[in-house]
């Protein structure tokens, strides 16, 4: 019986930890990386870190140069990579949250060159995936792009940080439990691509993250590292699947479609897909099934389970319920949709409204 080949990249260095921004030059040169680097970020990041690695940089006889994102499209993309193909940038790194690294990842694989991850908000399990998010009008895509070759995360710079930040990468975390079990449900119905290994990680990283939960919540740079290392593991899944199916389903639509539906820029990701994860928990398994747990650790976490929590109204999570659907052609629990009754039913039950 022959095999088909396959091949997956994966990160080569990680360092977490306080005061590893430090290291970004030496671990560039332990990567054998060549070149200069174009650093991408936004503001803030840009200020607590991005100035920093620039500084080391050049200290050590490199040209480094600093791109400050206005946008988070495809322009923006397009941008990036016209910067990359006349300037000659050896490689990329990615400073901030989830906006620079999603395109940094994306325009560093459109042109073949190393990125390098450096979150600094534990907010998201982009900082580690071959995956990145990118609005498109109303509609948000799911893209293949250049995993990170090396993860660099100073928790004491991650700590510093409004807890709410971190609290929404617990919650996306969490929502693997019911990403894996639609993915699993989507294979019962005829889909490929499935791995154990892939869904094995990421069940395994969502369930030491609720094992820790008391650490986490001294909001401590010890508390950042738990959390960073499940993000890590989680995006990890996510290049091992080849696609976001290890951490992505039913909750996931549920969230962009709320953004459709009540778009507010103030909302975060995590916290709205922790919402959807309630509420998918409860149409796998019903009013027995683990969504008390699911909840009563997003509560734990000061993480919003309720629709006033979230700050949108009762009718835009049904909304978003009965319509998530037609985000994406992806098998989840939602299959064809489900009726205005049985969303009111489940929401209602689950306290979400």
């Amino acid at each position: 019986m022959s095999y088909k080949s396959d091949w997956v990249q994966l990160p080569r260095i990680v360092s977490i930890g306080e005061g590893v921004l430090d290291e970004v030059v030496s671990i560039v040169e332990e990567l054998r990386l060549s070149g200069d680097p174009l650093l991408i970020t936004t503001k803030t990041p840009g200020e607590i870190a991005g100035e920093k690695i620039m500084e080391d940089f050049e200290a050590k006889g490199y040209n480094p140069d600093l791109i400050l994102l206005i946008s988070e499209g495809m322009d923006e993309i397009n941008r990036v990579v016209d910067i990359l193909e006349k300037e000659k940038f050896g490689f990329v790194i990615g400073v901030g949250g989830g906006k620079p690294i999603d395109i940094a990842k994306i325009a560093s694989g459109k042109m073949n060159k190393e990125f390098i991850s450096v979150p600094t908000v534990a907010s998201h399990d982009g900082i580690a995936s071959g995956r990145a998010s990118i609005p498109d009008g109303e509609n948000q895509h799911s893209m293949a792009a250049k995993p990170p070759v090396g993860i660099i995360a100073d928790t004491k710079i991650m700590a510093d940080v409004p807890w709410r930040l971190t609290s929404a990468g617990c919650a996306d975390i969490i929502s693997n439990f019911t990403a894996v079990k639609d993915w699993r449900l989507a294979m019962s119905h005829g889909e490929i691509g499935y791995s154990e290994y892939a869904a094995a990680l990421s069940e395994m990283t969502a369930e030491i993250l609720i094992k820790n939960v008391d650490l986490i919540l001294e909001k401590s740079e010890r508390s950042v590292a738990i959390v960073v290392r499940a993000l890590v593991s989680s995006g990890v899944a996510m290049s091992i699947a080849g696609s976001s199916r290890p951490a992505s389903g039913g909750e996931h639509l549920f969230s962009h479609q709320l953004n459709r539906i009540e778009p507010n820029g103030d909302r975060l990701h995590g916290h709205q897909v922790g919402v959807g994860t309630i509420l998918m928990e409860y149409l796998h398994s019903g009013e027995s099934g683990g969504w008390e747990k699911i909840k009563e650790t997003l509560e734990k976490l000061d993480c919003p389970t309720t629709a006033e929590e979230l700050k949108v109204s009762p009718d835009s999570v049904i909304k978003s319920l009965i319509t998530a659907h037609k985000i994406r052609d992806r098998y989840t629990i939602l299959k064809g949709g489900i009726g205005e009754n049985e969303a009111i039913d489940i929401a209602n039950k689950t306290g979400v409204i």
